[in-house]
């Protein structure tokens, strides 16, 4: 169950730019485990978070998703910082920029600030580099 709660943890931010309500939905699955035969514990996580991954993330949920994001630096980022990057998400959100821009950004600060959490989301690296698959979205 440990791998299955770090697996969650890390594809939070996924969810929640495809279908938050999965994201809850799936927490309670994983907290009720336990009481499950894994066999039928893993299939149903399987098809629940594929059955997820299925809605397509919007651009609204992907700057909330930014948001909450953002809601990590309260105490790390001086004003400055957090007003350039609520913009960016203001300017990604209203389509002006795509999402590798504030995406580029929280990376930025993610290391020089050191926010493990964040760090370990899959949502801020879900696929090679090289497909260059967020410059268009």
């Amino acid at each position: 169950m440990g791998q299955i709660v770090r697996f969650h943890t890390a594809h939070k931010l996924t969810l929640m730019a495809h279908k938050p309500e999965a994201y809850q939905r799936l927490g309670r699955l994983v907290a009720s485990g336990k009481s499950m035969a894994r066999r039928g514990f893993q299939e149903r996580y399987a098809s629940d978070f594929m059955q997820a991954l299925k809605t397509i993330a919007t651009p609204r949920r992907q700057a909330n998703v930014l948001q909450h994001m953002l809601g990590y630096f309260k105490q790390a980022l001086d004003p400055e910082s957090r007003a350039e990057l609520l913009a960016l998400i203001e300017d990604y959100a209203g389509e002006r920029v795509p999402l590798v821009v504030p995406l580029t950004l929280f990376g930025h600060h993610i290391r020089r600030c050191g926010v493990p959490y964040l760090a370990g989301q899959v949502y801020l690296q879900p696929h090679p580099v090289e497909l260059m698959l967020r410059n268009h979205v």
